[in-house]
């Protein structure tokens, strides 16, 4: 069967996914029911009624009956995903940690949870308990021996204002115009997740032109972050209604263009530079003095690219750490040279080497 990227599928999402090729999808992001167990409605002190997730799909006999559905579900995405492919499952407490024991029984590897805390939660009106302020999400590589992942780590840094991305996010629910409403101006979905909670998770770890699976699409948020950003998508959705819905929403998204799509690239990827590089290319002297980033430190360039100071000598990462007495030091953004503008670090040297190398 040839994969049906861009299109949605309407049909029982076990049976549709047994369709679809091993090995050929590069994401799987998942929204499954939360089995919630609701008992009786909720109403607001008002006593008006709280529009809660009462719909079929959500409805098990048993918590048997559910664990044996998440496993069918994703032992299918688990085939059809590729050996360097991740999945993304969210949920709350009903459910996450079901289907996390199912995930790891089936072979695939953790690799995060990720803490989705609301900023603008709905209250608890009966003040029984804590206020349901955050869902869970499982990242999950195909197995503990896959081959490399997508992972932007320097681009989720970039997203955060240049410092690390932590594994708590905090995102507002889908509200106001994103949400979508029926013929009745009611909520089209109950569970309708915000675009920027899709649009964290594909940047964070898909690469343009990807394809991605969602194997319960509900109105196509997935999809139309995915067309957005310039990735390939599949949804899966049994409700007739649901999938009108998302392919009127998908239409309307214009995508970004394909020559803005570069985000910051890792610099694990990029040719290696060995500091001897930069003295060859004559950036550097022997002779010339290195500084730490304060300028109390100094260390003196040698002609094979090693560094002295005083009777300490070693390459830019050692004699950065014998300095500090640290146990390790990245040298390239420790030592700075003198620059018309003051101290530079020596990466920015390395970054011109780079440059000329071929591609």
């Amino acid at each position: 069967m040839a994969l049906p990227a861009d299109s949605i599928i309407c049909g029982d999402c076990i049976e549709e996914l047994k369709k679809l090729p091993a090995k050929s999808v590069d994401l799987v992001f998942a929204d499954p029911p939360y089995n919630l167990q609701l008992g009786g409605d909720l109403l607001r002190p008002d006593n008006s009624k709280v529009d809660a997730v009462d719909d079929d799909w959500d409805q098990f006999e048993s918590f048997a009956a559910y664990d044996a559905f998440t496993r069918a579900w994703l032992f299918e995405c688990r085939r059809v995903l590729k050996d360097e492919g991740t999945l993304w499952v969210i949920g709350s407490y009903h459910n996450i940690f079901r289907v996390g024991t199912a995930l790891q029984d089936l072979g695939f590897w953790l690799l995060n949870d990720i803490i989705w805390r609301k900023s603008n939660p709905m209250p608890n009106f009966k003040g029984t308990r804590f206020t349901n302020a955050h869902e869970t999400l499982i990242w999950a590589a195909k197995g503990k021996g896959a081959r490399r992942y997508t992972f932007n780590y320097d681009a989720m840094k970039m997203a955060n204002d240049e410092l690390q991305m932590r594994s708590d996010w905090t995102l507002p629910l889908c509200t106001g115009e994103e949400r979508l409403k029926d013929e009745t101006g009611s909520k089209a979905h109950p569970t309708q997740k915000p675009e920027a909670l899709l649009h964290r998770v594909i940047l964070a770890s898909t690469k343009p032109g990807d394809v991605i699976l969602d194997p319960f699409f509900g109105t196509g948020t997935t999809g139309a972050a995915a067309k957005k950003l310039g990735r390939r998508f599949i949804g899966l959705e049994r409700d007739p209604a649901y999938v009108e819905l998302a392919k009127t929403r998908i239409a309307r998204v214009t995508p970004i263009a394909e020559k803005d799509l570069e985000v910051t690239g890792s610099k694990r990827a990029e040719p290696r530079v060995p500091f001897g590089a930069v003295v060859e290319a004559g950036l550097l002297r022997p002779g010339d003095v290195l500084y730490c980033p304060k300028g109390k430190l100094a260390a003196k360039v040698r002609p094979d690219g090693s560094l002295a100071s005083g009777d300490l000598t070693g390459s830019i990462h050692k004699v950065g750490a014998m300095v500090q007495s640290a146990p390790a030091c990245n040298g390239w953004t420790y030592w700075h040279f003198k620059s018309d503008k003051g101290l530079a670090p020596i990466d920015v040297l390395r970054a011109k080497v780079r440059s000329q190398m071929p591609a």
